[in-house]
């Protein structure tokens, strides 16, 4: 009888114990892995690994274990390894997410348990405004800002009438909004495509040409991008048709679009060039680590997100339970971004700046991106009013 009684008073001892911060951090990433859109995952996962370098692979004090998962660019195949993290890996964090349709598969599973999620890259209109969670933070954008600012320049530039070509899934439909949210001139022509399986846009490129339309813009990532411009070069339409992007020429498709890239504006957030400290370190050290390759905005904002789950590890001192602390501390971005200053609004989407990119030849001879003109000073994306979070 003794024996119960001490047992059961141990045992409320133990409840009204202070929480204890873990043993370790443990972190899930989901990505694509593999199949030819592998290189952006491996760029994100490249980008995270170098942000636990500058740390020391240390978050709060606490060692980093990160347990890396291949989505295959496909939302049921996402859906099932963020489950698989979530409830066999118990991770504290989950971040990575390249594709629109994947992170919207899987947002219901980490905002049910919980779980802080951070997208490095997905931003569907969705997670910004209806399905917006005090769980789920973003360090990219919302798919329609890059376009916007695009839009935006096009109308600077006084272009008239457009033919806008993208990919048929959220990511594709969000982007042509994007475009349509601020371009003043006449859009003569939409085309939606096969996603990812079409890499032949002929009759799309012969389509925006028959329309008499003064520009093109479209968006097309990864290999789809490369085919895409090489086909617009091929065809004769480059010197017919000034072309505008998003998302389309980066660091990775530039060594196989080559000269096909010159002359094509795009916009983003993060250029390789910004001016602030932190972002040379990380062009730097990433060149440094990973010979022959260069970083590009994806990887930016993985590295970004590592800094964000650190900023909160920190604020909480490695204490997972203080879910609300864990929130709010995130929610002030106590981190250097690679971009410069870093702010979220209430839905936590980023407000930032988007600046107009172009390709040139570098002191090596070699194309890279630069920054030509800051395009928006501040973008807030349209669908935060339509957040519950206040």
């Amino acid at each position: 009888m003794k024996t119960a009684f001490w047992l059961a008073g141990a045992t409320v001892l133990a409840l009204a114990q202070p929480a204890i911060a873990a043993d370790s951090i443990k972190i899930g990433f989901v990505s694509t892995f593999s199949g030819p859109t592998a290189v952006i995952g491996n760029d994100m996962r490249n980008s995270f690994e170098l942000a636990l370098d500058h740390m020391g692979r240390k978050m709060g004090g606490l060692p980093v274990e990160v347990i890396y998962e291949d989505d295959g660019q496909k939302p049921d195949v996402g859906k099932q390894k963020t489950e698989k993290l979530i409830q066999s890996d118990k991770v504290d964090f989950i971040a990575g997410y390249i594709w629109s349709n994947v992170l919207l598969a899987s947002l219901k599973t980490a905002v049910d348990s919980k779980t802080f999620l951070i997208s490095a890259n997905a931003g569907p209109s969705q997670l910004a405004g209806e399905l917006c969670s005090p769980y789920v933070f973003s360090t990219s954008w919302q798919n329609d800002q890059t376009p916007a600012a695009v839009g935006l320049y096009m109308n600077k530039k006084g272009v008239k009438s457009v033919f806008l070509i993208g990919p048929n899934y959220a990511a594709g439909k969000d982007m042509l909004a994007g475009v349509k949210s601020t371009f003043k001139g006449e859009v003569v022509g939409e085309e939606y495509t096969v996603w990812p399986s079409q890499l032949d846009f002929s009759a799309e490129l012969t389509k925006a040409r028959n329309s008499r339309a003064e520009s093109i813009f479209v968006f097309y990532p990864g290999a789809a991008g490369v085919q895409f411009l090489n086909q617009y070069a091929q065809a004769g339409i480059k010197a017919q048709i000034p072309l505008y992007t998003a998302f389309t020429i980066d660091e990775l498709s530039l060594p196989l679009q080559k000269e096909n890239a010159l002359g094509v504006p795009g916009a983003q957030q993060w250029v390789n060039d910004l001016p602030n400290e932190e972002n040379k370190r990380f062009v730097a050290d990433y060149r440094k680590k990973y010979p022959g390759l260069r970083p590009t905005f994806y990887g930016a904002q993985s590295y970004d997100a590592a800094q964000l789950i650190n900023s909160a590890v920190i604020a909480v001192k490695g204490d997972m339970t203080r879910k609300d602390e864990i929130k709010a501390a995130m929610e002030k971005a106590n981190f250097k971004s690679v971009r410069g200053p870093f702010k979220f609004g209430n839905n936590h989407i980023p407000i930032q700046n988007f600046y107009l990119q172009d390709v040139v030849k570098d002191a090596d001879g070699q194309l890279s991106l630069k920054t030509v003109a800051t395009i928006v000073e501040n973008s807030q994306d349209r669908f935060a009013d339509k957040c519950p979070m206040k």
